[in-house]
């Protein structure tokens, strides 16, 4: 065998080993079967009006088509630069007159992630619609392109800090690179997790700390009954984009706080202690760090598939980089559109698998809100409110369901309430 074979089965076995770790670990931490002795069969039609359920379904069948358009274009365009010459011409037109390899592929970088959002605008522009048709978004057509350009260059600078990174990785480790890149990319997930809610939460909100009050007071308690340590209790500017509804507990450790959004505000009290009980199970099951870990150990093992894909001789002469055979691929402006194509498939493979588990915890954490407030009927009401106000696809088809939910439905989760108040003697009419 081959030295470039060795490497390759070496990073074969290796991504092997990472995968089925995570996936072990995967299994064995998911919950589930959330709450033993449910398993109800979800209704809409018994908390929602048939106005109600034809609104719902009238958002979906508007939403539908630009969100299916937008994710059958995004990899129709990658896979077209990355699995053809175009890529390749397309970078080496871009970098022809830029000086230094190292400033060639942070160029590649910025050109390809450009040209991917570009292709995707009119289709993000026509979701942008209808949610103003229907309400839910509330933005100046300024404001809304200024968060697509911050995106953008979050964009920008994550996959050049990756790419760079991969450069100097392969310049000292010819056939060895994806060792490094695999440990670099588990601890880059971990760090990216714990200073997302430090640097790119302030990007796109402004946070202020909930004033002094009964409900500031009461959810401070709540989160030191269940025993989960909180710095704070901010309000999120979220009305300044959207109408709906959300709150969540961001941050580890000290610098943990619960975000209400201030659209939020104006329910009932009862109803917020609700949503914040749910994002207060997940502090409590430590989901957000076991996601972070399960995730990295997942991209470790997609980082070797990475290599195997980027060192492929087949791969690389459809991409038109057969000609560059003495260095690392990755050392190669054009093989940016390449990598990024293999990333897409590996993400897009991926994301199903990623919203089963998402539900299953999601549910766990419905459960301990109900557990933690006692109170079934508010989370039936607060369900409801939900629903109404974000326009929640209450019947959603299985492709639908695989692609887009990471939360169970929302009749799912009136189900489960009632199946809780069944077992534990509590409450849950029809709002």
């Amino acid at each position: 065998m081959t030295a470039a074979g060795r490497a390759r089965a070496a990073a074969l076995i290796t991504g092997v080993v990472l995968l089925a770790g995570d996936g072990v670990l995967l299994m064995a931490t998911t919950p589930w079967e959330p709450l033993p002795g449910g398993g109800s069969e979800p209704d809409p039609a018994r908390d929602f009006s048939p106005a109600e359920l034809a609104r719902s379904a009238a958002f979906d069948a508007a939403l539908n088509p630009p969100a299916y358009a937008g994710l059958l274009t995004g990899l129709a365009v990658v896979l077209v630069l990355g699995l053809t010459p175009l890529g390749a011409r397309f970078i080496g037109w871009c970098t022809a007159r830029v000086p230094g390899r190292a400033l060639r592929l942070a160029v590649a970088v910025v050109a390809v992630t450009t040209l991917l959002r570009l292709a995707a605008l009119p289709l993000r522009i026509w979701r942008e619609s209808v949610l103003r048709r229907y309400g839910l978004s509330v933005q100046t057509w300024p404001a809304w392109l200024a968060d697509q350009l911050k995106s953008l260059a979050l964009a920008w600078a994550i996959w050049t800090v990756a790419v760079l990174l991969l450069y100097v990785l392969a310049r000292r480790f010819p056939r060895y690179w994806w060792a490094g890149a695999a440990a670099g990319g588990f601890a880059l997930v971990v760090v990216l997790s714990f200073l997302y809610p430090l640097l790119v939460e302030p990007v796109f909100n402004r946070f202020h700390s909930l004033p002094a009050g009964p409900l500031r007071t009461e959810l401070l308690a709540m989160a030191a009954r269940d025993r989960v340590p909180v710095t704070d209790v901010l309000v999120a500017d979220a009305s300044r984009r959207t109408t709906s509804l959300n709150a969540y507990v961001s941050g580890f450790g000290s610098t943990r706080r619960i975000v209400v959004y201030d659209t939020l505000l104006k329910s009932p009290p009862e109803r917020i202690k609700s949503i914040v009980a749910h994002e207060l199970g997940h502090a409590k099951h430590n989901d957000v760090l076991r996601g972070t870990l399960t995730g990295a150990l997942g991209v470790s093992g997609g980082v070797c598939l990475l290599y195997l894909a980027l060192t492929s001789p087949g791969l690389r002469r459809r991409a038109g980089l057969a000609d560059r055979t003495a260095e690392p691929v990755v050392c190669d402006p054009r093989s940016v559109a390449l990598l990024l194509a293999v990333v897409s498939v590996l993400t897009q493979l991926s994301g199903p698998v990623q919203n089963l588990i998402s539900r299953r915890v999601e549910a766990r954490a419905d459960a301990h809100a109900l557990a933690l407030t006692g109170d079934a009927a508010t989370f039936v009401s607060m369900q409801r409110e939900l629903a109404l106000r974000n326009l929640s696809d209450l019947r959603p088809n299985p492709v639908e369901y695989a692609l887009w939910f990471s939360h169970p439905s929302v009749p799912e989760r009136i189900a489960m309430a009632r199946d809780w108040a069944r077992l534990h003697g509590g409450r849950a009419a029809r709002p």
